[in-house]
């Protein structure tokens, strides 16, 4: 077991970052070579970054309004026009970028879907070099709606709600397509999200069944305006949710363990939330600003990223910074002046560039970067130590120690581990002289490149894999 001092841990410098996925170390004497890893790192993310093209999400977008109605229950064997046509064209559009492509559908019904349908998703795969089986998604929903959700013959040009991420999907996919990565990134076009969110759990029923190793779903819904229906605007902003307790494995034993242990701010979609912001800090060029919500989504509305969640998953939603209600979920009228309706000319498609920038750079850091380590946990009750014990992950050069006061919003201090300290049955570390009780405690692995995993923090349902109860 490695001792790390009290000494050298408490004098790292206070980091306002987020994450290890762009946090630099300040320790030791390898500061240069440490800033050069990360400026090389910061490139490579920012050169797959500035292949975006506003020019093609722009066009793209019109090409999904010019369905018409792309209505989960509107045609889907019209070859022009209805949610058939759109999802058959996106999936033609993963294909020519040479990925595999997939239609993953199921029959639903529900209180918008009074009659059985088959819900269809367009999903490209480009499969990881070193680990397939880890999954990043990025996912949007290609299904419209109007003001009436079971009208499914009015046009409904969804251009905003969700063109924009939809798009964003089929542009990430275009950018990223010559390189490669060690893990597996995983592009949907999702159905049925206006109907019930049965886009997004088909799709996450899909993974389970696959038995993917899901890191994260970055979930695009709403991403193309950047002044709300007062007036007010944001353009330099974005939003992203992420759920505070878990959802998924929440039980009586969870609850009684957070009470004692907490964990009501450390599940994965936060500490992927905290890895997100600090991503955008330390790519400055991209000229966004994340701001966290933590709350699972908008008060009292949902997302595709919910059904990820509720199957086990880490997920976010990236939505504007400020929404225009008068141009979502609307019939296309005038009335007294006040022009409604969800229409491209009332996007901002250079708002929508940047934010489908900054989902190409995490998907390039979260493909390279090793997985988040597993069985992280922190002991030390009434000792003046903690010890951090972990199971390695596949690619890592080395570990960040990381640890935040318990009434601290992010990461506030690291330590380096070596992966080759790690002993056969796993790592272990002891901080000497760092009591348990005053931090929260979490681990990220790191590889030769500097490209680090989400931390994953040592809190009960703080881990990155599903939660499995005995009966499973």
């Amino acid at each position: 077991m490695k001792t790390v001092t009290t000494m050298s841990l408490l004098a790292l410098t206070s980091l306002t970052a987020a994450t290890t996925a762009i946090a630099a170390d300040h320790h030791h004497d390898g500061h240069k070579s440490h800033g050069d890893h990360h400026a090389n790192r910061n490139a490579m993310l920012m050169e797959a970054a500035d292949k975006v093209s506003q020019d093609r999400l722009q066009a793209d977008i019109d090409r999904l309004v010019a369905f018409g109605t792309r209505h989960t229950l509107s045609s889907q064997t019209d070859p022009e026009r209805g949610i058939g046509a759109a999802v058959t064209w996106a999936m033609g559009q993963l294909e020519a970028e040479g990925l595999e492509v997939l239609r993953v559908c199921d029959m639903v019904t529900g209180d918008r879907i009074p009659e059985p349908t088959r819900v269809c998703n367009a999903v490209g795969i480009q499969r990881g070099t070193e680990r397939p089986n880890d999954i990043i998604i990025m996912t949007g929903h290609i299904d419209s709606r109007v003001t009436d959700p079971l009208d499914f013959t009015s046009d409904a040009p969804g251009a905003n709600d969700d063109g924009s991420g939809t798009v964003a999907v089929l542009e990430a996919a275009r950018v990223l397509k010559g390189r490669q990565f060690p893990a597996t990134i995983v592009y949907a076009a999702l159905s049925g999200e206006e109907q019930g969110l049965f886009g997004g759990r088909i799709m996450a029923a899909h993974a389970n069944a696959q038995g993917w190793n899901v890191i994260a779903n970055l979930n695009n819904d709403i991403i193309g305006n950047s002044c709300g229906s007062d007036g007010h605007c944001e353009p330099d902003v974005v939003r992203v949710f992420s759920e505070g307790p878990r959802r998924q494995g929440f039980d009586e034993a969870m609850n009684a363990a957070q009470h004692r242990f907490g964990g009501e701010n450390d599940a994965p979609s936060r500490n992927l939330s905290r890895y997100l912001d600090a991503l955008a800090d330390d790519l400055p060029a991209i000229g966004l600003d994340i701001r966290q919500i933590w709350r699972t989504d908008r008060w009292g509305r949902g997302g595709d990223h919910r059904e990820f969640l509720a199957a086990g998953y880490p997920a976010i939603r990236f939505t504007v910074s400020v929404e225009d209600y008068d141009h979502q979920h609307q019939d296309l009228r005038t009335e007294d002046g006040t022009v409604y309706g969800d229409t491209a000319d009332e996007m901002d498609f250079a708002y929508l560039t940047k934010v489908t920038k900054l989902n190409v750079a995490a998907l390039a850091a979260l493909a390279s970067a090793p997985p988040p380590p597993s069985n992280v946990s922190a002991t030390g009750a009434v000792s003046t130590d903690t010890t951090m014990k972990w199971q390695p992950s596949p690619g890592a050069s080395h570990y960040h120690l990381w640890m935040r006061r318990t009434d601290g919003g992010q990461w506030e201090k690291h330590e380096r581990f070596d992966a080759a300290d790690c002993s056969p049955d796993g790592c272990e570390a002891m901080l000497e002289g760092i009591r348990v009780d005053d931090w929260i405690f979490g681990v990220a692995a790191v590889n030769d490149g500097h490209l680090a995993s989400p931390t994953v923090a040592a809190v009960p349902g703080g881990q990155f894999t599903p939660i499995v109860s005995d009966e499973d």
